[in-house]
């Protein structure tokens, strides 16, 4: 069957000149004329298999296929701007780069299944009601939970590959935001051992990762016959022990997420000592938007990670909830405003129709070095829909 390939006729068009004054509200207005541009160009390269928009690359967008760990936040992107507009025409939109994703939901090749489905179908059960998106996404739990080894009390993050062979049992810090799907199949279905892993492996992981200020390495190696803790490595940041900023990202959103799940004082407790940590960076509590790694050689001469400050603006957003403290939610406000100023945020038919200019993939590795990024428009989609909650 074909998909849509006129989607963008759906959609309402709104007038532009290229400027805007900072308000929220008028920034949910820019980045609707931004999907917009990105949704005409993107389908004019479609095929009969859907393939989804991951970044700029020689000024061409990159598009990829649904394995890439990616390709679910374009069409959770989709999902926000119908909750942030209600228009219908945002919801055909979502569920066109939503559904082909259904056959990730066996896919037990790498962690990334809970990015790829839970952003994506998360967002369709709840502002669509059909519960054959609730089988996908507690098949999509069963299949990672396939990835759990006991003994270690980790889901491993990567098979062995060139890259990746000499970890023996990689397991990444990123990995505790696919823990969410984890939390969600527990509540659908009542089956606690979907939560056990979750909790266990965010245990294992406060236990592992973290330094005694409460940054985090990024790669923990364990035994998989012993669990032993064989090495603590980087494959994003500077160093191996330097602070990759998305990596600091992920554990302050995700420790978040399993205080919010669980209740678990043990988990806000974490949450609140990274965002501590956070706060001592340099510019952070001004809304500085962070460099790719806070301890790479050459700052100020390095690139940004806008997806960094979008996933922390979010985070703290919500930590402030369950905290009450005004520095999380002032952090928050300071990086969401520096992010829709014109540096951060692109003109309407510029950046290939991506929200955020200046993010890093990775940097050692030379990819995706001060781009568009999809998950940091959907961090910042996210981040601008908890923001009005305080309006």
């Amino acid at each position: 069957m074909k998909y849509l390939i006129t989607i963008c006729i759906c959609i309402i068009l709104f007038s532009c000149n290229n400027q805007y004054s900072g308000d929220i509200d008028d920034v949910v207005k820019y980045s609707e004329k931004q999907l917009e541009f990105a949704l005409k160009k993107i389908e004019a390269s479609q095929t009969e298999v859907k393939i989804f928009p991951r970044t700029l690359e020689n000024e061409k967008i990159k598009l990829v296929s649904s394995k890439d760990w990616t390709s679910g936040f374009f069409g959770g992107n989709l999902w926000m701007m119908y909750e942030l507009t209600g228009k219908n025409e945002w919801k055909k939109c979502a569920l066109e780069y939503t559904l082909p994703l259904e056959k990730e939901q066996w896919n037990a090749n790498d962690h990334d299944i809970g990015f790829k489905m839970y952003c994506s179908f998360g967002h369709a059960i709840k502002n669509a009601d059909n519960p054959e998106y609730k089988e996908i996404l507690i098949q999509s739990a069963k299949t990672l939970s396939t990835r759990y080894n006991p003994v270690v009390g980790c889901i491993r993050s990567w098979n062995s590959n060139p890259k990746t062979a000499h970890w023996k049992y990689p397991v990444i810090i990123d990995n505790m935001m696919n823990l969410e799907l984890l939390m969600w199949a527990a509540k659908e279905t009542g089956n606690e051992s979907f939560k056990e892993i979750a909790v266990k492996h965010a245990q294992t992981t406060a236990a592992n990762h973290f330094r005694d200020d409460y940054s985090c390495y990024h790669v923990i190696d364990y035994d998989p016959e012993t669990g032993e803790v064989l090495n603590k490595n980087t494959h994003q940041g500077a160093a191996d022990d330097s602070d990759w900023a998305r990596g600091q990202a992920w554990a302050v959103y995700g420790y978040t997420m399993m205080y919010r799940e669980t209740g678990m004082e043990e988990f806000l407790d974490m949450a609140i000592n990274i965002a501590d940590f956070l706060l001592t960076v340099d510019g952070m509590k001004d809304g500085k938007v962070p460099y790719w790694d806070f301890k790479a050689p050459n700052i100020p001469n390095e690139p940004y990670d806008a997806s960094a400050a979008a996933v922390i603006s979010s985070a703290l957003f919500e930590l402030y909830e369950y905290t009450n403290n005004k520095a999380y939610f002032n952090t928050a406000q300071n990086l969401l405003a520096t992010l829709i100023t014109p540096k951060f945020f692109a003109k309407t038919g510029k950046n290939g129709g991506f929200l955020l200019k200046h993010s890093t993939g990775s940097k050692p590795y030379d990819s995706e070095v001060d781009v568009p990024l999809n998950y940091a428009d959907y961090y910042f989609l996210e981040s601008i829909i908890k923001s009005k909650k305080y309006e």
